[in-house]
């Protein structure tokens, strides 16, 4: 490295100077005098200490390089300071705050504000774009000073690189979209095998399901459990938010909701009540970070006695569907899950026969089915009551399609997660 002396404060205003490099080095980095002997452009090094006896000289300073490499904290907030007090002055700064021993990018440049904070965030670039960012803060220096200005390098250049550091920030910011857009269809694919695979068809029990995430992941999850010879045990679950963090607690409720104990040589099924017991115990107890509430409903279905018995954890009511009547919703008060610990959810029974449907639904699938007025109560949509007699395969595949096709403006798109069963006649 070439050694420069310092330049004191009385010499720097003899004449313009193109470029004044602050630092308390001793010398400037040979890459940088080269480049600027080579461009034909004054230059000198100056003490950051000795910057107070120019403040008032600064009319011929071109723009100011400075070296922040190995300072401490308070010779940061005296950079600071500086770098206003030239911001102010319309005198473009460009910071150096280390050096990297690549091929290529030598040195690494922090970008400044009228208000600047020091940053140990830091960007590599080229000498040469050093050299550009040089060039563009002389031009705009000495034509705000009305000053005659030939750019230091054509405009056409300038163009030229800017646009090919654009095109490669552009392809690394479309290369990191494309790598985070494949993680989030492995995680929803991921969270899918969560669901079950087969539903417990039986020679008396249907089943059907319709599963809409509204991204890649989703804050719903259902399951349709054989418990043993009689029961089967099915929810439907859906987190409070949306994207990774609702989609990972899903995870967690499927883990959580524990339908029955296995003690000694026998076991016991615990009621839908003591089902949402537990997992708003485990919840609360868990203090989870974030998107820490979810709905439930679970059912426990006796598939020889056709007893269905339910509770709910501030999630929509089950709706039971029988030929010839209208539908109608299964009320149980329920308050959501995670909020207190000791809350407690209440269950009801209601005895089925052939030609029967129950469902299970998200909120998000509310709109298709009904909605609820403060004066007349809820009402089922028109969309939903001509297909209610339908079989529930050929029902759950016309949700399938009308949830699809409605025109749902985008910031209101929910996932939409239904499941149903239909006694066969």
């Amino acid at each position: 490295m070439v050694k420069t002396e310092l330049l004191s404060a009385i010499e720097l205003q003899k004449s313009f100077t193109d470029v004044l490099y602050l630092s308390n080095q001793k010398q400037m980095p040979a890459e940088i005098k080269r480049l600027l002997k080579e461009r034909n452009l004054s230059h000198r090094i100056l003490r950051i200490d000795k910057f107070a006896e120019i403040r008032d000289k600064l009319g011929l300073v071109g723009t100011v390089i400075v070296d922040a490499q190995d300072s401490d904290s308070a010779q940061q907030q005296k950079m600071a300071r500086i770098i206003e007090t030239l911001e102010m002055e319309n005198i473009g700064v460009i910071l150096i705050t280390d050096r990297v021993k690549v091929p290529v990018k030598s040195f690494s440049l922090a970008p400044v504000k009228s208000s600047f904070t020091m940053s140990g965030t830091t960007e590599a670039v080229s000498v040469d774009e050093l050299w550009t960012r040089v060039s563009v803060n002389l031009a705009y220096r000495k034509k705000s000073d009305g000053m005659a200005v030939k750019p230091a390098i054509p405009p056409k250049q300038i163009q030229t690189i800017y646009k090919n550091r654009l095109a490669e920030q552009l392809s690394m910011t479309g290369a990191l979209v494309d790598n985070l857009t494949e993680q989030l269809r492995l995680a929803g694919l991921v969270q899918q095998d969560f669901l079950p695979t087969q539903l417990p068809h039986t020679d008396r029990i249907k089943w059907a399901t319709v599963f809409l995430p509204a991204e890649w992941v989703s804050g719903d999850i259902y399951n349709v459990v054989r418990i043993d010879e009689k029961h089967i045990g099915f929810y439907v679950a859906d987190v409070v938010g949306h994207g990774m963090p609702a989609a990972l607690l899903t995870i967690f409720l499927k883990q959580a909701l524990v339908m029955r104990a296995t003690v000694d040589n026998t076991y016991h099924i615990f009621s839908p009540a003591e089902v949402m017991r537990n997992l708003n115990r485990r919840m609360a107890t868990q203090k989870l970070s974030g998107y820490q509430f979810a709905t439930c409903c679970y059912c426990l279905l006796n598939i020889e006695t056709l007893e269905l018995t339910y509770a709910r954890a501030g999630h929509p009511y089950p709706v039971f569907v029988r030929p010839t009547e209208q539908p109608k919703q299964l009320e149980v008060r329920g308050s959501l899950l995670g909020v207190f610990k000791d809350a407690d959810y209440a269950e009801d029974k209601i005895q089925l026969q052939p030609g029967d449907k129950v469902l299970l639904y998200s909120d998000g699938a509310e709109p298709f089915i009904g909605s609820f007025d403060d004066l007349t109560g809820f009402h089922f949509a028109e969309g939903f009551c001509e297909i209610k007699d339908l079989p529930i395969v050929e029902m759950m595949d016309r949700f399938n399609t009308l949830a699809q096709n409605q025109n749902i403006d985008p910031a209101e798109v929910d996932d939409i997660t239904t499941i149903g069963f239909e006694v066969l006649k």
